[in-house]
């Protein structure tokens, strides 16, 4: 699951009136508020937001760095012949050797910035570009030359539609946007579309339940999320990384329990659950970290959990037939833990039966410390 960003630019105008769009900004759960150095230390008193500052020098308080506005980036100062010379060529690496995070600002201009704004993007950590009256072809030459460098690229938009756009280009997209608007309405619509771009579809499978039986007491764990999930969502929980069931909220009323749509009852301690791209062991997981919410369309999303609690319980193995392979996993036994079946509904683990069909993910990968290898491991 890619992670798409956004920035908001609140550098010019009154200060009361930038103030009310980076508080929205920050309502909505933008990443960085891009300022001038001056308005870092105001920004920080609003509220715990990464701050990027408009700077060629160090600037106290700010997470990013940001060179170019007033200079060759913007198109301020003329650029160099072949860049030898370059002001912010200098100041950026100067920032770099002090530990600084750095980001450049190009106006695109034309091909000459284009090309500068590789160059720019070879030694900073965020390339930001702004487009004029031409900007889907140097994003795709952007995207191309740049996507072996160790750089964010942002383009710059002026509302949700040119967002769409710089996450559609070369199927890839950038990696944010920095948003200009006085509009308060297109900061929420912007970061919907970011978040609607950082969900990637997983390919969910129908695997036939073999067995169901009761193991005896163990350790399980409810994973309480600061989210709120609905019939038919949940988490891709197993015992091997490369099987795992999608396990319901608990989302349902039942008969002995209010519903609680912000839980997921995981599993048993040594059970992996998907996170991103990655796996970790339930047991690991605490308060704060980021757990994966996956729909039974195979559509994810980024949670937060609130809090872990590990309690001793009756557990219970269910084992599925996906194509030949048996995969495993081992859940509480009771009547308000569920999986999924391949109708997209909820099914209790305390009706559960062989023959039953249940929805899973499978990758034929192995998994070490979490990250996908390509080796041959066995688990049972």
């Amino acid at each position: 699951m890619s992670n798409k960003i956004v920035w908001i630019k609140a550098d010019d105008g009154a200060w009361d009136s930038r103030k009310d769009i980076i508080t929205t900004g920050m309502e909505s759960g933008v990443d960085h508020i891009l300022v001038n150095a001056d308005d870092v230390q105001k920004v920080k008193e609003l509220g715990n937001v990464k701050v990027a500052a408009f700077s060629n020098k160090e600037v106290e308080g700010a997470d990013v760095i940001v060179v170019g506005k007033g200079g060759e980036g913007d198109g301020t100062k003329p650029l160099p012949p072949d860049y030898a010379g370059s002001l912010d060529i200098t100041n950026a690496l100067n920032l770099k050797e002090k530990g600084f995070k750095v980001a450049a600002y190009v106006v695109i201009h034309n091909k000459d910035y284009e090309t500068f704004a590789a160059e720019m993007g070879s030694i900073c950590d965020y390339l930001i570009t702004i487009g004029t009256d031409w900007q889907i072809i140097p994003l795709e030459n952007l995207i191309a030359g740049l996507q072996k460098k160790d750089v964010k690229l942002i383009s710059g938009v002026k509302d949700p539609e040119e967002a769409r756009i710089a996450f559609e280009t070369m199927e890839h997209g950038t990696d944010g946007v920095l948003l200009d608007t006085d509009d308060f309405s297109q900061i929420k619509k912007t970061v919907n579309v970011v978040e609607n771009a950082s969900s990637q579809s997983l390919q969910l499978e129908t695997a036939v339940v073999t067995k169901v039986e009761s193991v005896g007491m163990g350790d399980r764990v409810c994973v309480d999320t600061c989210n709120l999930m609905v019939r038919g969502e949940g988490m891709l929980v197993g015992s091997q990384a490369n099987g795992m069931f999608l396990v319901n909220s608990e989302s349902d009323d039942s008969p002995y329990v209010a519903s609680r749509p912000f839980r997921v009852n995981a599993g048993a301690v040594h059970a992996y659950v998907r996170v991103g791209d990655k796996t970790r062991y339930l047991s690991e997981l605490k308060s704060g970290d980021e757990v994966t919410i996956v729909n039974a369309s195979g559509v994810q999303r980024q949670g937060v959990v609130g809090r872990v609690k590990i309690e001793r319980r009756p557990l219970m193995l269910v084992e599925a037939d996906l194509n030949g392979k048996i995969i495993k996993n081992v859940l509480q036994n009771a009547e308000t833990i569920k999986l999924v079946t391949k109708e997209k509904e909820p099914i209790s683990v305390a009706e559960l039966k062989p023959g039953d069909e249940i929805l899973v993910y499978s990758e034929d990968v192995g998994r070490h410390f979490g990250m996908m290898i390509e080796e041959t491991i066995i688990e049972q």
